[in-house]
């Protein structure tokens, strides 16, 4: 399943972790920065503003999607001059359009994240069985990983002088630990225990396979994805069967 860059639509909005950042929102700065300013709340829109707003989302789309295809050519640490190259301009457009390299760095996060998550939802929908749903979610995420290991790794490593608060995987780990405690509460509600624990325990699964994932990258992927995914899934089950399957009789005497 090879990572490929999202059409030209509509500009998602960057990662949570990188909102409210001094100067508003990413997408806001590098607006400010190619030169388009706020109307007064209430004040009609001059036509060719309007038309140079879809314009800009446009380029920076297809500066994300030249992003993605220079990551896929030069690597994680791939520069803006590359990157550039690839779109066909210089990098000092590609400044006009975003703020710094950490402004590119999280639109391309944003863009891993659509593709990313639905996917992750998908996999864990696909069974009522709760061992089922978890194996298939850890399977789609090192599959994920593997079909484009660079553009991953250009994920998780933001720039240098990025704040922990910046960081657009948090943000994406959050996101998919969020559908996982979901998926889990309803689990424990049938098993009879307490469904406030389904939020530690989603995030917690998240942290041990993006670990794992992590390790298996570095290590050259030292064994095949489908057996990592095996062993991961026996791990958390280990822990999670525990908690969602119905106390027997014998265990309420």
């Amino acid at each position: 399943m090879k990572l490929e860059a999202m059409g030209p639509s509509a500009e998602a909005a960057a990662p949570a972790g990188r909102r409210g950042a001094a100067g508003g929102s990413v997408q806001g700065r590098a607006e400010h920065r190619s030169g388009s300013t706020a109307a007064p709340a209430g004040a009609p829109r001059d036509r060719r503003d309007s038309r140079w707003d879809e314009h800009r989302r446009e380029r920076r789309a297809a500066l994300v999607e030249a992003a993605v295809v220079a990551v896929g050519r030069h690597g994680a640490g791939v520069g803006m001059d590359e990157i550039a190259a690839v779109a066909g301009t210089s990098k000092t457009v590609v400044y006009r359009h975003f703020a710094d390299r950490g402004d590119l760095h999280a639109a391309v996060c944003t863009r891993v994240a659509e593709q990313l998550v639905p996917t992750l939802r998908a996999a864990m929908t696909s069974s009522d069985q709760p061992r089922d749903m978890l194996g298939a979610a850890i399977e789609a995420y090192l599959a994920f990983l593997e079909a484009d290991p660079e553009l991953y790794r250009f994920v998780v490593h933001p720039p240098p002088g990025a704040a922990d608060s910046d960081d657009p995987i948090t943000g994406l780990s959050d996101l998919v630990g969020e559908q996982a405690a979901a998926i889990l509460a309803p689990a424990l509600g049938r098993a009879g225990r307490d469904p406030v624990a389904a939020a530690p325990w989603g995030h917690a699964v998240v942290g041990l396979v993006r670990a794992a994932a992590d390790w298996w990258l570095r290590a050259g992927r030292p064994m095949p994805r489908r057996d990592l995914a095996a062993h991961l899934t026996d791990l958390a089950w280990a822990g999670l069967s525990g908690v969602v399957t119905p106390a027997s009789p014998e265990e309420d005497l």
